[in-house]
Formats: structure tokens, sequence, C-alpha cells
């Protein structure tokens, strides 16, 4: 492939067409018998539709999509890495007025938003947080996590059986909670400490599948596959929200009509007050020679060691916060719900919040909540093309993965500079291969 014209300028290698066609027959193949032919009821049999423009119109995407893709790929090296230093210190400037617009707009939702919206927003805002934890593990540490719905689940748990078995309450079960999903998180990171890349991804997957085995065979303890259900709900410095008006209570308290979206609401600042506390946490690590040696770790872990960083404590410590964060929202997903079972902590879990991560960009906490917005409440605002909603999904993440592969948010500011802090573009920041 000869490369791109001098001066920045682009144009397509030799045999696009050949290449765009050959995609093309490969799309009318598969195609074909999937979009062309469709089944119709006619009386007592069913029959098949022929629908040729629905084929030539695929084919024709994927001829020009293909075109595009190459001539995008075609760009000269020096222009596309001067265009995405630019893209990157665009999005730094926005990202200074977008932060505090999405963080007021949080904030005021629920007054004025009907109660669909304000449980969606409670739903987009525990992948936010579940997001921020797994982004501690793999954005700063750069540790290929497939396993951190498990933490999610000892969190969930751990704040479940604390609760029926011994009568504490919410606030009294969530630092527990987070610290038995912490101490967890140790127990992962001992035995992966010299593993990297494919080989940490499997053994957190391993682990990922082990607690969801104990959670489904353990009935002892969790019950088993029937969960476990009558979870109590927080409360309001012992206030709690329930539809009578009577002493103890919200409505009585206040002396206002019992409404059951009061405790939505309330269950909506709690998990925006854990979520802002996640993100807090996060921004001071980051500042702290603990967060620059996560950094040092996932830039270059033998130049770590070189420097006479602690490998074994720094690894560690991010599979502990990371979890900890995870164990906090595994208990507000319990609360919430009143009922937990194994089912609510699978595989897909874990990859629907990596997939945020990786989405939003590595590292970036801007770019975790952007993508968690899109991607759970994208996914909610689509229910009415439900047909569609995998399709638009899933062309969705393909154009992010031409366009931005590096997520979002994919330049850094560095944690410490001499002089005036520079945003850095992706191409020059390491992705993590712990």
């Amino acid at each position: 492939m000869n490369a791109a014209a001098p001066g920045g300028s682009s144009r397509l290698p030799p045999g696009a067409l050949r290449d765009a066609g050959l995609s093309a027959l490969v799309a009318f193949g598969l195609f074909g018998p999937m979009i062309g032919l469709k089944t119709t009821e006619g009386g007592s049999a069913m029959s098949l539709r022929a629908r040729p423009e629905a084929v030539v119109l695929a084919v024709l995407a994927v001829f020009a999509g293909r075109l595009l893709l190459l001539f995008w790929q075609g760009r000269n090296r020096r222009a596309a890495f001067r265009s995405n230093r630019v893209v990157a210190e665009v999005a730094t400037r926005l990202g200074r007025l977008v932060a505090p617009a999405l963080l007021a707009f949080a904030v005021v939702m629920p007054i004025f938003a009907a109660r669909y919206y304000v449980d969606l927003g409670v739903l987009v805002l525990t992948y936010v947080m579940l997001g921020w934890g797994l982004n501690i593990v793999v954005g700063l540490a750069g540790l290929l996590d497939l396993g951190y719905v498990a933490f999610y689940a000892v969190g969930a748990y751990s704040f479940a059986i604390f609760a029926t078995d011994f009568g504490l309450g919410f606030w009294s079960c969530l630092p527990i909670a987070g610290l038995l999903a912490a101490c967890w998180g140790m127990l992962l990171g001992f035995p992966v400490l010299r593993l990297r890349g494919d080989y940490l991804a499997i053994v957190t997957l391993a682990f990922g599948e082990i607690i969801h085995i104990v959670l489904n065979n353990w009935v002892s303890l969790t019950n088993g596959p029937n969960g476990i259900f009558g979870i109590p709900r927080p409360t309001l410095f012992g206030l709690k929200f329930t539809m009578s008006s009577g002493p103890g209570t919200f409505a009585g308290f206040f002396h206002v009509e019992p409404n059951p979206t009061q405790r939505l609401i309330f269950l909506y600042y709690v998990i925006l007050i854990l979520a802002l506390l996640t993100n807090w946490v996060t921004l001071r690590l980051r500042r702290l020679p603990l967060g620059r040696a996560w950094e040092a770790l996932r830039e270059d872990e033998i130049a770590c060691r070189a420097l006479g960083i602690n490998v074994t404590v720094t690894k560690l410590t991010a599979f502990a916060i990371g979890a900890m964060f995870g164990g906090f929202a595994g208990a507000f997903f319990a609360t919430r719900q009143a009922f937990i079972s194994p089912e609510s902590f699978t595989f897909i879990e874990s990859a629907l919040v990596l997939s945020i991560v990786v989405l939003g960009g590595l590292g970036s906490q801007l770019g975790v909540a952007l993508a968690a917005l899109a991607m759970i409440g994208g996914s909610e605002l689509f229910r009415a093309v439900s047909d569609y909603r995998m399709l638009i999904f899933g062309i969705a993440l393909v154009l992010m993965m031409i366009l931005r592969p590096r997520g979002l948010v994919s330049g850094r500011v560095p944690t410490v500079a001499l002089h005036r802090k520079r945003e850095i573009s992706a191409e020059l920041v390491a992705q993590g291969r712990g």
C-alpha cells in the first residue's frame, strides 16, 4: 500500500475499488437470504417475499463504507497525529464546560422529570459508578479485568445477608460491603501478580465465574438460585419511605402526602452522591504518588520496576480500591431492587461495564460518564424501535472503532508537569498490557 500524498492530503490506496468490491460481494452473500427474503402469512401457509431493493441498499452501503474506511486509513500519519492533537485539546476545553453542565443537570433532573426518567437516571448512575470503579483497574493501572461483576455481587450479597440475618440497615452495611469487596479484590490480585494481557483477562474471567457458581450452590448462605428477597430499603436518618404517614415515616415527619416517587428520588440522590464520591476519590488518588504509580505501571511495568516502584503493592491497591467501589454499587443495587439472585451477576454485566470504560476512553472520568449515558440511556430511548435497536447500537460501536478507536475522550492531561499542562494525544499514551 503506498503512502498518502505529502502535505497532509489523503488518497485511496491502489486496489481500493477491488477491496470494496470484494466486501460488497461478501455482503451480498450474507444479506441476500437474511434481508432479501421475508416470510409472510398467506392464509393457512407461510410464503417468502423477495426484497431485492433492501439487498441492493445494504450492498451499496457496505461498498461505500469500505471506500470511506480505506480513505480514512490512507491519511498522512503526521496530519492524522496533528488532527488528533487538535481534537484532544478541543475535547479538554469542552470537558471543562460539559462536566459542570452534566453535574448541574443530574442534580436538578428529578425535580422536573417524570418517574420513568428518574428510574432510568438511577440505572445510568449505577453504571457510571461501576465504570469509574473499573476505570481504576483498567484505565489507570492498565490491568484488564473481565470479572469485575464478582465484586459487584460480593457487595450486593454482603449487604443482603447482613441486613436480613442481622437486622443491620443500609448505611451500616455500606462500608462493610465495600470492605469485603476490597478484600476479595486483594484475594484476586495475589494470584495474578505475574500475569499480563490475555492470561490476566482469562484468570479474572474465571474468578467472576467462580463467584457466580458459589452464589448458585452455597444454598445455606445465599439461598442458591432462589436468591435473597425482603432486603430493607435505605432510610433518611431513620425515616422510612412508605405509603403511610404514621410516625417514623418520611411523609409523617414532613407532613406531606405519601408518594412512591419520594423513595425513588431519594434513591437517585443516594447513587448520585456515591458516584460523585467515587469520582472525587479517583481524582484525588491520581494526584498522589499511588496514582502516578498506577499510570507508570500502565505505561511500562519493566520501567516501573526499574524506578523502584513496588509493583505488588501498586497492583493490589488498584484491585482493592476498584473492587471497593464495585461493592458499594452492589450494595446500592441490592437495596434498590429488594431482591437479588445469581442471575443478576453474569459475565454480561462485566462485559457491559468494560465496554463503557473502553468506549469512554481508558482513564477518562468524563468519557466513562458519557459512555454510560449513551449505552444505558440510549438503549432505553431506542426501546420504541426494539427491532432495530441492536442494529443501531452495533453500527454506532463500529463507527466508534473506526473514528475514535481509543474512546470518546482519548487524550490525557499529565498529572504532573513542569510548566503548563498540555493535552497528550492518545497515540502517545499506552493503554496498558497488564
